[in-house]
């Protein structure tokens, strides 16, 4: 059962970029991740998921209810993390949880504390007080507090330590387990490879490919980047290369997929090695590559 569906959404700014025939369907129960370049388009497609903005074509429901007709009732069984968080200042962070608990006519109150405790949030401090970190985890307690059947995240791991991220990732499987729907917007290839089922790529406001996780785990990249001691001895390293990235008498920089031990092996044996710099690439080298080339290759 589908329970978000998005079919040939189209917004354009004018001049400036929006999005384009974007179509993707999420099951129940799933979590989906939307990654891409900042810019790319995941912000337009979750304002038009919510009603904050209309698109020029296309249509999308949630739970079979149209997101621009029955944005009302939506809004009921959605919990929702923008990717810039703006609350009142002068509100404690309690009231304000308790001011959002009345739009659902529920008492949320035994909830916000146990995520509260949870995320390390300190619920008697007033707004204005707050770090980004810990406005951008009031937001994450305001779209889980009331249970929503939806829940829908827009860069939600910006601003927290690496700490609270895995605890925030683990609250995120609990309710995959009760059948909750999760869209989850990221630019950081890493943690959406963490927590999603599939993944729908956007670059330019276009739909790359949709991908399960398991493919993206099977073809990670790593970029690698070497300088020598000696010039024009870094051929041996191209067969390695999935793409050239960078390269000059004294260096190489590729993306590489292959055994990493292969990679290794070779690294040890060279004696002209001045430095080695193996990371993880960007996601638009992997788009380049492995989205863009590969598509034409087909």
């Amino acid at each position: 059962m589908n329970v978000i569906d998005i079919k040939n959404l189209t917004k354009s700014y004018g001049k400036s970029r929006g999005i384009e025939d974007v179509t993707f369907s999420i099951e129940k129960g799933e979590i989906f991740g939307f990654i891409g370049p900042n810019g790319a388009g995941k912000s337009t497609t979750i304002r038009l998921l919510l009603s904050l903005i209309y698109p020029d074509n296309g249509h999308a429901t949630i739970e079979n209810m149209d997101c621009f007709k029955d944005s009302k009732n939506i809004k009921k069984i959605l919990g929702y993390v923008p990717s810039e968080v703006n609350y009142y200042d002068d509100m404690k962070v309690i009231d304000l949880f308790d001011y959002s608990s009345r739009f659902y006519k529920k008492d949320c109150s035994d909830r916000s504390l146990v995520l509260s405790k949870r995320l390390g949030l300190d619920i008697t401090k007033k707004i204005n007080a707050l770090s980004y970190g810990n406005k951008k985890k009031v937001a994450i307690i305001q779209a889980l507090l009331h249970c929503p059947k939806v829940l829908i995240f827009d860069e939600p791991t910006s601003g927290l330590d690496p700490l609270i991220q895995n605890e925030f990732f683990e609250i995120l499987k609990e309710e995959k387990k009760r059948g909750i729907t999760i869209l989850f917007s990221s630019h950081v290839l890493n943690e959406v490879q963490k927590v999603c089922d599939r993944v729908a790529i956007i670059k330019e406001g276009k739909i790359l490919t949709i991908e399960q996780i398991e493919s993206l785990r099977k073809n990670q990249f790593r970029q690698v980047e070497i300088s020598f001691k000696k010039t024009n001895t870094h051929t041996s390293y191209e067969n390695m290369a999935v793409k050239i990235l960078c390269e000059n008498e004294n260096t190489i920089s590729f993306l590489h997929a292959g055994n990493i031990h292969d990679l290794l092996s070779a690294l040890e044996k060279d004696n002209n090695l001045e430095n080695v710099s193996i990371t993880e690439p960007s996601l638009e080298d992997v788009f380049l590559h492995y989205y863009v080339e590969g598509s034409e290759d087909k």
